[in-house]
């Protein structure tokens, strides 16, 4: 098959997949999960089968094919495909991530849940006393199963990714962002039973909608402006360097800063960043595959990936020097929230929250990398992040997994199996869980060579520093090291020591369609970063050509040029990894049970500051959740009340009036009486009339007749003879 068909069809699988579980499979769960895994596989197939393709060829540039969409008067808009370096790397990931997450989902739904058609998936046991919202207690009842309408979604969340990645333009880009917009609120709230996942889906919704209004008004104003939203077209030179010739007044942006800028305010949302984080952390009320897909194969990477794509618009103009002031923008939010973001992570105790935040900080260093102009290494860091990402939120969810058992077989359903402090232990409780999750933490800790992780931060921290961008260099390196001291400080907590609760005592490994893409995720979270190994790196630079950078690079018309080996980000890379791990390791390598947080000691307030997420939620609550509760409610009870019922009830009122009007001075004495009343009597008149000559007597018929004729015939007598 031609490779452009091929990446036509790629969202298909797991697009049919929706549809047939939908409306014919739901009653299945086996049949179901077949479908839907199945479908992954096909997808993934295809993706790999276009990746090495692309590989293949020495003078690639791009598979691309167009077809006409939408009739435009005498011309058409058109939609196609396109693979170049960069969407042939992303695809390379979603593809490997996507379907280790559909295999994983079999197990972690089927792992440890009752036998029969009914089960609670994830919330507390049948027959479990828990508290509701309000904080009552109760025995939870039986909940239809789902299981089926899960992989019918995740199967939508894929197809929206796919279509996101190989789309020529930014409107099939857009319609692939809105479907994954979609299908988060529907699995962040999957288990909708719950009042905080009900709650969580919403605010997922809400919040990344304020991010898709200005990225809908960038995608009007680059329409308007260029009178079209294909890639080829947008950056091409003659459109850029018209684009950034318009200034338009603000902030000293041309046209092109103020389009990017108002796309990269979407990604903001979709990615999660700073001041639209909020949403992201609570999304872990969603089932584990979910946040997998979400943190790593889907939703935030395609924020990343939109605004790597976008790259020539908010840098046109941009000499290579002094940033743009689009670009000035998007360093500052990247690097803000990759600090801002590690700071919360080192005070959460819920096992995905550590890593919820993490997500949020990480995909900061990607946005400041975009922002410097460091256009690979963005790329890199985002390819290798979701592989490491998508191995550590799997690995907590086999975790959990395994405290869920301790739970089931101690019977105290009073104990979170998502807290660290409940854990402790599980290094040899779940061995296999234990070391592919340690690769996991150290590739996002950056742990020198061996993993991918080391190899993308590296980079970004050369760029930044190779061209002068200390502020961004020094922020990041800060946001670095406290990742990975919240990293082992999680791994410490989790895996080592003993355990400090019964239900840590009795957690065990989970089953092998969990924990086989555990160890895949991991080949790929050592290896992927040996595809980027500088050239001038010393020792092993040289050694594996620098593939990476040569391949993504020639996504850009005019490639950047890899930087010159530094030994002042290398030695900043080194140390705030391994000290990083050393010193989360030496403070909670004995943590006890009921022990107080030694961060809480050393931190004091502001430790709980950072506990309670810098109070952001409240904020936003005071500030605009509850307001625009009240206006709602006074709008209901003033206006809708108020003044529009008032303004109706005037207008029946006035009608009323009328209507009195008319029918007493018109109605009554015209209608009725003059033409109604008036013709029936006139009627009876000329009735009694001729009742006087209806005598039924022949005679004085024919005489009345014969009258009649004599008058007709003198009539006509003097009007023709005389």
């Amino acid at each position: 098959m031609a490779t452009e068909n091929l990446i036509w069809l790629l969202p298909l699988p797991p697009l049919l997949a929706f549809f047939i579980i939908v409306l014919f499979t739901n009653k299945s769960k086996k049949t179901s999960h077949i479908v839907g895994v199945g479908a992954a596989a096909l997808s993934w197939a295809g993706a790999m089968t276009v990746f090495f393709r692309a590989l293949a060829d020495d003078h690639f540039v791009a598979f691309t094919s167009k077809i006409e969409w939408i009739p435009l008067g005498e011309e058409w808009l058109e939609i196609g495909v396109r693979i170049d370096p960069l969407s042939a790397a992303v695809l390379f990931f979603v593809g490997i991530t996507v379907f280790m997450i559909f295999l994983y989902s079999v197990g972690y739904h089927n792992y440890g849940q009752p036998k029969g058609d009914h089960d609670t998936f994830g919330l507390p046991p049948h027959g479990a006393t828990t508290k509701d919202e309000h904080g009552h207690s109760h025995t939870v009842p039986s909940v239809e199963p789902m299981y089926s309408r899960f992989f019918a979604f995740i199967g939508l969340f894929a197809a929206g990714m796919y279509t996101l990645v190989i789309s020529d333009n930014l409107l099939t880009l857009f319609v692939g962002w809105e479907i994954m917009g979609l299908c988060s609120y529907l699995l962040i709230g999957f288990w909708f039973a719950k009042k905080s996942a009900r709650d969580a889906g919403i605010k997922a919704f809400m919040t990344t909608r304020i991010g898709d209004v200005f990225m809908l008004l960038g995608l009007a104003f680059l329409y308007t402006t260029t009178g079209s939203l294909s890639y080829e077209v947008i950056f091409s030179e003659e459109t850029l360097h018209a684009l950034a010739s318009v200034n338009v007044g603000f902030l000293g942006l041309s046209a092109a800063g103020a389009i990017g800028l108002l796309l990269f305010i979407g990604a903001v949302g979709k990615s999660a960043q700073w001041p639209l984080h909020v949403w992201l952390p609570d999304a872990m009320e969603g089932p584990t595959p979910v946040s997998a897909m979400i943190h790593a194969a889907t939703m935030v990477s395609a924020g990343v990936y939109m605004t790597i794509r976008i790259f020539p618009l908010f840098s046109a103009g941009w000499d290579g020097h002094g940033l743009t002031t689009a670009m000035s923008v998007i360093a500052f939010i990247g690097a803000f929230t990759a600090i801002f973001a590690a700071t919360i992570a080192i005070a959460q105790n819920d096992v995905k929250g550590v890593l919820a935040y993490s997500t949020i900080s990480q995909l900061g260093f990607m946005m400041a990398a975009i922002g410097i102009g460091a256009y690979v290494a963005a790329a890199f860091h985002l390819v290798t992040h979701a592989f490491f990402k998508a191995l550590l939120f799997l690995g907590s969810g086999s975790v959990i997994h395994g405290m869920e058992h301790g739970v089931l077989h101690t019977g105290d359903h009073s104990v979170d199996p998502q807290d660290m402090r409940n854990m402790g232990g599980l290094r040899k409780k779940m061995p296999i869980t234990f070391w592919t999750f340690l690769i996991g933490g150290f590739a996002l800790s950056g742990f020198p060579i061996v993993t991918a992780g080391f190899w993308s931060k590296d980079e970004i921290f050369a760029d930044a520093f190779a061209h002068g961008h200390m502020a961004v260099f020094i922020t990041l390196a800060v946001a670095a090291f406290l990742t990975a001291f919240y990293t082992m400080r999680q791994i410490s907590m989790t895996f080592l020591g003993k355990p400090r609760t019964p239900e840590a005592e009795h957690a065990h490994e989970t089953n092998w369609t969990m924990t086989t893409p555990l160890v895949v995720l991991s080949i790929f979270a050592v290896g992927y970063g040996w595809v980027g190994i500088p050239e001038h790196f010393p020792v092993l630079g040289g050694l594996l050509p620098n593939w990476f950078h040569d391949f993504v690079g020639h996504t850009l018309e005019h490639p950047p040029a890899a930087v010159e080996f530094s030994w002042i980000p290398l030695i900043t890379s080194l140390a705030v990894a391994l000290g990083g791990l050393g010193l989360g390791w030496l403070v909670y390598r004995n943590f006890k049970a009921g022990a107080v947080d030694p961060m809480k000691k050393v931190l004091g307030p502001v430790h709980t500051l950072l506990a309670n997420k810098y109070y952001f939620d409240e904020a936003y609550d005071f500030l605009f959740v509850k307001p625009a509760i009240w206006i709602s409610e006074v709008f209901t009870n003033k206006m809708d009340q108020g003044v529009i019922d008032g303004i109706l009830h005037s207008f029946g009122k006035v009608a009323l009036a009328v209507g009195t009007f008319l029918r007493t001075k018109i109605d009554a004495p015209i209608i009725n009486e003059f033409v109604g009343d008036g013709s029936a009597e006139v009627v009876q008149i000329f009735g009694r009339w001729l009742r006087k000559a209806q005598t039924g007597r022949i005679q004085q018929y024919m005489l009345s007749a014969l009258g009649v004729l004599f008058i007709i015939f003198i009539a006509l007598y003097y009007l023709v003879l005389a």
